[in-house]
């Protein structure tokens, strides 16, 4: 069964009426999957924040520092998308603390996943696009540190480029960058990744899926890391609110699956988040999340019934 990670504060930030960012998508997706039996109580996992300290060891400490506090200028706090609370200091570093247990867990069984996640667009010295801190490069940096592993390969096919993540991994070997995304969409200023995939508009269901099955075994076999994080964001969905590609359903389950099967193949465990994914109707957005834990599912009863691949 799947093990996952989840907290409640993930959907208790306190925003404006209408505000873009889709923040009660978090609990609709954790009661779902649960309703479905796709996560298990016993196999869910409530994370610990990170420590101001764990942050800035990847995070510009003035920058950190001016964040918990709410001292960060108007210009600075715009950038962000959000008012600053101290809900969102608390939000911020659990979900942190979330994508670094989910590492934990692939770690010790293969594949994990997390009900949040994904905020690539943090760099050293800013945050931008509602991400605050980068969860995914203070994942990687820890459990480096930690020596539990020696390479991590950040797959992010969000519909956005990991322009925060590709910036803070430059120079750092030890941390291996691949966006797949949306070539003319946020940022306008794509940041230079280790691998870069731009796509055009309007890419559907089986373009995507030759592209990124063409791209895994490369990437896996030529990097061999220890650890892949992935950014499974669903605003590659055809009817995303911020997105211009037009994935289905179908192929948000297939990309997922032939991410772990990839992996997995070769022994790499596979640490997951949810990623972005917009739409008024937050509610809208549960059966495009849900795929990625009913495709981590779906192999991981394979895998132990010894049937299908891997």
């Amino acid at each position: 069964m799947l093990h996952a990670v989840y907290h409640p504060i993930y959907s208790a930030l306190p925003l404006p009426e209408h505000h873009r960012f889709p923040i009660h998508k978090y609990r609709l997706l954790y009661e779902h999957l649960l309703h479905q039996a796709v996560l298990k109580p016993d196999r869910l996992h409530q994370p610990r924040p990170l420590t101001l300290e764990e942050v800035a060891q990847v995070h510009c400490p003035d920058y950190v520092r001016q964040f918990a506090e709410g001292t960060l200028d108007p210009k600075a706090q715009r950038r962000l998308g959000f008012p600053w609370s101290p809900p969102l200091v608390e939000r911020t570093l659990t979900a942190c603390g979330g994508t670094l247990r989910t590492a934990e867990l692939a770690l010790d069984h293969g594949i994990a996943c997390h009900l949040s996640g994904g905020y690539h667009h943090a760099h050293r010295e800013f945050g931008s696009g509602f991400c605050v801190f980068n969860d995914l490069v203070l994942a990687a940096h820890l459990l480096l540190a930690q020596e539990r592993v020696h390479r991590v390969l950040i797959l992010d096919c969000d519909v956005h480029q990991g322009d925060g993540t590709a910036r803070l991994c430059q120079g750092h070997p030890d941390i291996i960058t691949c966006s797949l995304h949306c070539e003319r969409n946020f940022p306008a200023r794509k940041a230079q990744s280790h691998v870069d995939i731009p796509l055009d508009n309007g890419v559907d269901d089986q373009a995507y899926l030759t592209t990124l099955t063409e791209l895994l075994p490369w990437l896996l076999n030529l990097y061999q890391p220890d650890l892949v994080l992935y950014d499974a964001g669903v605003d590659v969905h055809r009817d995303d609110a911020l997105g211009y590609l037009c994935l289905s359903d179908q192929g948000l389950y297939q990309r997922d699956r032939a991410v772990f099967a990839a992996a997995l193949e070769r022994g790499i465990p596979v640490a997951a988040v949810i990623g972005g994914g917009y739409a008024k109707n937050h509610a809208d957005l549960v059966p495009r999340h849900q795929q990625l834990f009913v495709a981590a599912s779906d192999l991981l009863k394979e895998r132990r019934h010894g049937t299908g691949h891997p």
